[in-house]
């Protein structure tokens, strides 16, 4: 076995993960990408914005390289939460671009820097907001993992896609009736712990 480059690792695992995210918005309309499916809001469309903002910051403020994107969501004046959802005069394919356009600069920041280089997260408390490159693409792998697995679930509620993406479902074969059994069997082994409880 070869060595590998752990840029190319951490390359990888970041890649998956944003393509897994992209793929969840695939064949769904306008209204479902945008619906809050959670009592917190979660939607699949803010979560891509989410991300974008996420590999900004990360990748370009804490190490000096500016992306200039405009990121309206850090405005003093803005709305709580307004990265986590998108406004209905902005499109899917406005956020989209935006995050391909994160991933092309947060890839530059990593091909350019050496994984030890020190940065300074701006939103960190003063006194302890270095973190190494390493330590912040490892950070990033897994929020943005962590999201897609919001957007799994997400996505299975609205129409029962279910993956990581298209060709790889990370399923056990089955149809529609033997998942409707597997859950019955598992609400009904919930139901018998709940009352032995």
């Amino acid at each position: 076995m070869t060595a590998s480059d752990p840029k190319d690792d951490l390359h990888f695992y970041l890649q998956s993960a944003r393509e897994a995210l992209l793929w969840k918005l695939e064949g769904l309309s306008e209204y479902d990408v945008r619906r809050p499916l959670t009592p917190t809001g979660t939607n699949l469309l803010g979560l891509v914005k989410h991300a974008a903002g996420v590999e900004l910051g990360y990748f370009g403020d804490t190490f000096g390289r500016p992306s200039g994107e405009p990121r309206p969501w850090l405005a003093e004046d803005a709305d709580p939460n307004a990265d986590m959802w998108a406004t209905a005069d902005e499109s899917r394919e406005q956020i989209v671009e935006l995050y391909r356009r994160a991933w092309a600069h947060a890839d530059a920041t990593i091909d350019a820097l050496a994984l030890d280089t020190i940065g300074r997260v701006p939103w960190w408390p003063e006194g302890r907001d270095e973190v190494t490159l390493h330590h912040a693409v490892v950070r990033v792998i897994a929020d943005t993992h962590r999201h897609a697995g919001h957007a799994d679930i997400l996505r299975e509620l609205l129409d029962g896609a279910v993956g990581m993406n298209q060709h790889n479902d990370s399923m056990p074969p089955g149809d529609a009736a033997w998942w409707e059994d597997y859950r019955s069997r598992l609400e009904r082994a919930a139901e018998e712990a709940g009352r032995d409880a």
